[in-house]
């Protein structure tokens, strides 16, 4: 179920950023391929990030911190390498600003998922 939670949280972020942005570029509306853009971007992120960070673990040291800003840019531009033309990036500027908005989109839905998330756990209903 989180994984599910996780793919739509990951879709509705590129669907905000697309929205936001006008150098992120979404080729195709549907639920599915929001769906499948939340998929890529969440597979890029648990296979290729951790691997990424640690070999440019002396940059993001030396930069406080701030390469990881790049690392989450470079994700964005391999998942729509991945996508097959569904998402497309300016450049890596675009996609460093884009993942600044996905991080910040992921957290406040996170943020919400998860509060919906106790409410039900301890059988209260606000709805």
């Amino acid at each position: 179920m989180k994984i599910i939670l996780r793919v739509i949280v990951n879709a509705v972020a590129i669907g905000v950023t697309a929205w936001l942005l006008p150098g992120v570029r979404v080729t195709s509306d549907s639920i599915t391929t929001y769906l499948l853009r939340g998929l890529i971007f969440g597979l890029v992120n648990a296979l290729v990030k951790p691997i990424v960070t640690l070999l440019s673990c002396p940059l993001v040291i030396l930069t406080l911190g701030l390469f990881v800003l790049v690392i989450n840019g470079l994700m964005l531009l391999l998942t729509a390498t991945f996508s097959g033309g569904l998402l497309q990036v300016a450049g890596l500027g675009t996609a460093v600003v884009a993942g600044v908005v996905m991080g910040v989109t992921n957290m406040v839905l996170e943020a919400v998922v998860g509060a919906f998330a106790e409410d039900r756990e301890q059988g209260s209903s606000y709805l």
